[in-house]
């Protein structure tokens, strides 16, 4: 079996928020789909352990921002990779609010939804919330969504823990054993990030940020950080 086959798999990248009381919840999600037309809805698949489930819950309300190719590094590493129980993740952001009252994140989108739930089904690890479409609009008519295939190839990240898409780091590391060894040097060490796990790759370099291919880890400028989570050169470790 070769594990690759799940990234052949087509999603988008939106990031799914919702509010209950004062309290906001939100993060970054590649499973929100339309299931029907006449009304519209939409269904997310949210991780039970997360804050945003628990708000859902409560409110009945989510909207789902969709992402730009572009988002910032720094959005996707606060609301994909940290917890708003540790942190504030809409303090640096600009949100709107539209029918439900939930907060729509509008920096790096190109539309967004706001919904009313509708149904509920528990299912193993996850929660499927199925909502009612009450509001949209389009921000950047001109911009290209950020799909899931994008975000593997050509950013080169990976789901978060609490995604349903979620890979453990050892079955893709087993994966890599698999191909065949390449001699190492000092020109292609590649190191990654602990909290995203991106990989950087000399050969490739950084696309995203203009670091050209062939530029060792070491050569990067110091204020260099990961092109998907934001994290600083001294969160990476050489593999």
């Amino acid at each position: 079996m070769n594990i690759n086959a799940f990234f052949k798999v087509s999603y988008g990248l939106y990031l799914i928020s919702t509010k209950s009381g004062d309290k906001l919840g939100g993060y970054v999600a590649n499973t929100a789909f339309q299931v029907t037309a006449k009304p519209a809805r939409f269904a997310i698949s949210c991780n039970r352990d997360n804050l945003t489930a628990e708000l859902i819950r409560e409110s009945g309300i989510f909207a789902f921002s969709v992402l730009r190719e572009d988002a910032s590094p720094e959005l996707i590493g606060n609301f994909g990779y940290k917890s708003g129980r540790d942190i504030d993740k809409f303090e640096a952001v600009n949100y709107i609010t539209a029918k439900s009252g939930a907060p729509i994140v509008t920096d790096s989108s190109v539309a967004w939804f706001d919904c009313k739930v509708t149904e509920t089904h528990e299912i193993g690890t996850h929660i499927l919330f199925i909502g009612e479409v009450l509001d949209f609009d389009v921000i950047d008519e001109d911009a290209n969504p950020l799909t899931y295939a994008y975000y593997h190839e050509v950013r080169k990240g990976l789901s978060p823990k609490n995604a349903p898409t979620y890979i453990e780091k050892e079955k893709l590391e087993e994966e890599k054993t698999e191909q065949p060894a390449e001699k190492a040097s000092s020109e292609n060490e590649t190191w990654t990030c602990q909290i995203c796990h991106y990989n950087y790759d000399p050969e490739t370099g950084d696309p995203i940020t203009g670091i050209p291919p062939g530029t060792t880890f070491e050569d990067l400028p110091d204020d260099w950080v990961c092109p998907l989570c934001g994290a600083t050169k001294d969160m990476f470790e050489k593999d």
